[in-house]
């Protein structure tokens, strides 16, 4: 039953097992009292249906490419090539919020709950590791 769902919704074999697996590891880590087969049925149908919306909506926000149309081998642009070299270099809290923000997009508010943190902290570990850029880069023109 869970598979179909996750199948009808989400119309791709990998994506309907992962999330197969992850509503049967939250069926284990679960500690609620089931009063039926009927209501555990349900609470099945339910996450499954959750799990798979979250899980759409996520794709809707962070679009993926296919690697099938992929044609060109994935390589770092040579003139940005002392840009990711001074990311790099950076401390790893803030070399993390510069990639999840400027290489994957993700906003403050979701890189805070991503790092279970808070949003302001993000801001100021994002405002820190620009400057530190700046710096290492030389110049106050560097954005």
């Amino acid at each position: 039953m869970v598979k179909r769902l996750c199948l009808c919704h989400l119309k791709n074999n990998a994506d309907t097992e992962d999330i197969f697996q992850s509503v049967f590891l939250k069926y284990l880590l679960c500690d609620t009292e089931f009063e039926s087969a009927e209501h555990e049925k349900a609470w099945f149908i339910r996450v499954t249906v959750n799990a798979c919306k979250d899980h759409l909506r996520r794709l809707f926000r962070h679009p993926t490419t296919p690697l099938e149309l992929l044609t060109e081998e994935a390589a770092p642009v040579q003139e940005h090539r002392e840009v990711l070299e001074a990311v790099l270099a950076l401390p790893e809290k803030y070399r993390n919020v510069i990639y999840l923000h400027y290489y994957e997009g993700y906003t403050a508010g979701e890189i805070a709950d991503i790092l279970k943190c808070r949003e302001n902290t993000v801001y100021s570990q994002l405002s820190r590791a620009r400057d530190l850029l700046r710096s290492a880069l030389g110049g106050e023109e560097i954005d």
